[in-house]
């Protein structure tokens, strides 16, 4: 990645407060008790492929973090190559998750994220899902029908939280709107930034597995960028 693609301290900053406002203001989640159910979507196209092996030791954080909430069930979802788009089983712990992610390889094509949204409309309406991850660097296609099918996840209770790679303008302005029509957050993010990527990431599975209260608790023992969502919480 190069160096123009890097964000400035500063605007990441912006830009992680703005995230954690946006999940302040996300649906409801489910009443206390039972297990979180997350869609963990990535793009898995060539492009990606520099900073899959990242992704593959970040997912472990939602599963740690939401050990004391009851748990969390997470079903990988990626697409790659040509018109391949595959949904995993839920799991419900990192080594499983893992041991899927690893057995991907990236390899070029286009981007099938309106697919990734239809399959989380049709699992939302079989049984709630509580949010949708979706990593990834390009947007190739209608950006009307993606945000269709965001208004409709936004009204099913389903938040799309998207943490956009690189600095594609055409993709994070779709992204954005995705997530605004969802109720959920954007994130653009870098390999400067994968840290607090880790953070973030287990911060909307704590979001998933057990709410605002358990949000709250997390950034008391964390600190650092999701202390400030303790204040917007308290506010």
């Amino acid at each position: 990645m190069s160096e123009k693609d890097r964000l400035p301290a500063k605007s990441r900053s912006a830009d992680v407060d703005a995230f954690l406002a946006d999940l302040n203001r996300a649906p409801a989640v489910r009443p206390a008790g039972g297990r979180g159910r997350l869609i963990f979507a990535l793009d898995a196209t060539a492009s990606r492929e520099p900073t899959w092996d990242r992704a593959c030791r970040i997912q472990g954080e939602m599963f740690e973090a939401t050990a004391a909430l009851g748990g969390l069930d997470v079903r990988l979802v990626f697409y790659r190559g040509f018109a391949e788009c595959k949904a995993s089983r839920w799991m419900q712990s990192a080594v499983e998750l893992q041991k899927a992610m690893r057995a991907v390889s990236c390899i070029g094509g286009e981007t099938q994220i309106e697919r990734v949204l239809e399959h989380a409309i049709v699992e939302t309406k079989k049984q709630r899902v509580h949010a949708l991850v979706f990593v990834g660097d390009a947007m190739e296609e209608s950006a009307d029908r993606l945000c269709q099918l965001a208004g409709e996840l936004g009204l099913l209770g389903t938040p799309v939280f998207i943490f956009h790679e690189g600095g594609d303008r055409t993709a994070g302005a779709t992204f954005r709107q995705i997530a605004k029509l969802s109720r959920g957050a954007y994130l653009s993010f870098d390999l400067a930034s994968a840290d607090r990527l880790k953070e973030l990431l287990a911060a909307v599975a704590v979001y998933a597995a057990g709410g605002y209260r358990a949000l709250a608790d997390l950034s008391a023992k964390k600190g650092g960028d999701l202390r400030l969502l303790t204040a917007q919480l308290s506010g």
